[in-house]
């Protein structure tokens, strides 16, 4: 198997090593096996220990002194930040990071190989806890592993964020980007704007029904908001398991939140906004005056002073209906000062503007790839182009970096069968098999644009993802083979991928990870007849994807409405 960078990659793991997800990048089995009993002895750096314990929390490991310890871990910066290399014999482990990271996702590994009540919050009587001997080196194939949760059309509370970040660290995934704000919702505390959280946060009733079918909705109230302690919490909870928050404020459309809030930010600001109560593209768009960009940024830097250390920052630019910016004189008189042609000039500016004034606060930008398009995105702007492969190439061949985001495979709000017995989902069908077989940087692609392909992403838009429990079911095992493809470089082979998923099941099983099984939805996961039933074949996402080609050649595309 390649990796990004065309190395050939060797998996060559038999014996007690050979379910390892994703797989290391050079496994060399030993003979005989170690014990690790809980409240063993680890010894290293500080800094490192914390992190190996922090990935083992049934052990209980205890500092201590080398000469004794189970697991002893050194520093090798040589290994790069991620790496690290890992050797059990029948005295204990040992294992050389490259740094924080590399010694957190040694213990992920380590974790792997004991047996699966590893992954219990507490020990379970009678487990023996031995681990196989042998050797293994590793270092990831893509730098940005990521998956992406939208909390503003359903909010999930604190208690969902964390749990996901615990299984994104468990599957060396390493970018959550935070969807915070949309037209259904804003979910962050402002204390220079309240209304953003005040009235932006909630919406009276939520639609059930599907496109095509007559308007009904739920009647429920629904609402909630992250305070800017609690995105302290998040991102400090998120960093020491070794992932980093990625928070997207997604303008200047998708603004209805945000335009109940504060309708003088609109480009009508004589209208009344609401936070909306049914999914698709909405007309309320920001306005793109100076008064505008004062509030963003302000709000940018709340944002970011909670979350502390912040190497991105998302700031969407997709979907925009300009209409209302070519209707305003006012508008377009400052557009014409500015010496621009056209609003989807404007566009490119507005988003332009707010990317330098993310960068003197040390932030690189990342956008939806409808900015990219524009012409006049910043250098250091990474791009995630939604509508696919052609599109993707067009931004590295311009010279931006680029996380694979494409909606086929990696939009897992879609089913995964197109069957009636599935829960609601926008279309049909990604499979397991369609994210493993996923190549994010192209062999055909030249080399220089291949290496910058940073990363890929899974997204889950949750039009269709009302909790925690759907959520597992959306995500998981599809996040498993995500993970493999983000972490080895490239497609997973099918049989061999397949084999290691039925195994590592069992470790889901005991972290208590209500997956969707191979084999199809278990009774209660099934969407029944009322307002959760799968339509299949409302949208055909092999359709859309041809569709969405088309549309990457020009900049208003829009995403496939509910």
């Amino acid at each position: 198997m390649g990796g990004p960078d065309g190395v050939s990659v060797g998996f060559g793991i038999i014996g007690g090593m050979n379910n390892l997800l994703p797989p290391p990048r050079l496994v060399e089995p030993g003979s005989g096996s170690t014990v690790i009993a809980p409240g063993s002895a680890v010894s290293g750096p500080a800094s490192l220990t914390d992190a190996v314990r922090l990935a083992l929390p049934v052990l209980d490991l205890r500092p201590g002194d080398a000469a004794t310890a189970a697991v002893r871990v050194e520093e090798d910066p040589g290994l790069g930040p991620e790496a690290y290399a890992m050797t059990i014999a029948g005295d204990g482990v040992r294992i050389t990071a490259g740094g924080r990271a590399g010694a957190f996702y040694a213990g992920q590994t380590l974790r792997q190989l004991l047996p699966a009540e590893a992954f219990r919050s507490a020990p379970v009587p009678g487990t023996s806890w031995t681990v196989p001997c042998g050797r293994v080196d590793d270092t990831p194939g893509f730098s940005w592993r990521g998956a992406h949760l939208d909390v503003a059309r359903n909010f999930l509370p604190k208690r969902e964020v964390l749990r996901m970040i615990d299984l994104m660290a468990a599957h060396k995934l390493n970018r959550l980007h935070l969807h915070l704000a949309d037209d259904q919702g804003w979910r962050v505390e402002s204390r220079a704007f309240p209304l953003l959280h005040e009235v932006g946060s909630h919406r009276p009733r939520t639609i059930t029904s599907h496109k095509g079918e007559p308007l009904a909705f739920d009647g429920v109230p629904h609402g909630g908001y992250y305070t800017l302690a609690d995105l302290t919490e998040i991102a400090a909870y998120a960093r020491a398991r070794a992932v980093t928050v990625v928070p997207e404020i997604d303008v200047p459309g998708h603004a209805s939140a945000i335009l109940a809030a504060y309708p003088a930010l609109a480009s009508r600001p004589q209208e009344r906004y609401e936070v909306l109560d049914r999914w698709g593209i909405s007309s309320a768009i920001l306005s793109p005056l100076p008064a505008t960009v004062d509030f963003l940024t302000t709000v940018f830097a709340e944002i970011a002073d909670a979350l502390g250390d912040v190497p991105y920052f998302h700031i969407g630019g997709d979907e925009c209906v300009l209409d209302d910016w070519a209707a305003s004189p006012e508008i377009s008189a400052y557009r014409a000062s500015l010496g621009l042609d056209s609003v989807g000039d404007l566009h490119a500016w507005f988003l332009r503007r707010l990317a330098d004034a993310l960068a003197e606060r040390g932030s690189r930008t990342v956008v939806w790839d409808e900015a990219f398009v524009s012409g006049r995105l910043r250098p250091d702007t990474i791009v995630m182009p939604w509508r696919g492969e052609h599109v993707a190439r067009r931004a590295t061949a311009a010279g931006h970096d680029v996380v694979a985001t494409p909606v086929f495979p990696m939009y897992f709000d879609y089913a995964e069968a197109a069957s009636p017995e599935e829960p609601a989902g926008l279309g049909d069908a990604i499979t397991v098999g369609d994210v493993a077989a996923f190549a994010p940087a192209p062999s055909e692609w030249p080399e220089d644009e291949r290496a910058r392909v940073i990363g890929v992403q899974f997204q889950l838009w949750s039009e269709r993802i009302p909790d925690g429990r759907t959520l597992d079911y959306r995500a998981w095992p599809r996040g498993c083979a995500a993970a493999e493809v983000a972490w080895t470089g490239g497609p997973v082979a099918s049989e061999d991928f397949v084999r290691r998923l039925e195994a590592h099941l069992a470790r889901l099983d005991a972290f208590g990870v209500e997956y969707r099984p191979l084999s199809g939805p278990r009774p209660w996961q099934r969407g029944g007849t009322g307002w959760r039933r799968h339509r299949p074949g409302v949208v055909v996402v092999h359709d859309v994807m041809r569709h969405l080609h088309e549309l990457s050649l020009s900049a208003d595309s829009t995403r496939p409405s509910i």
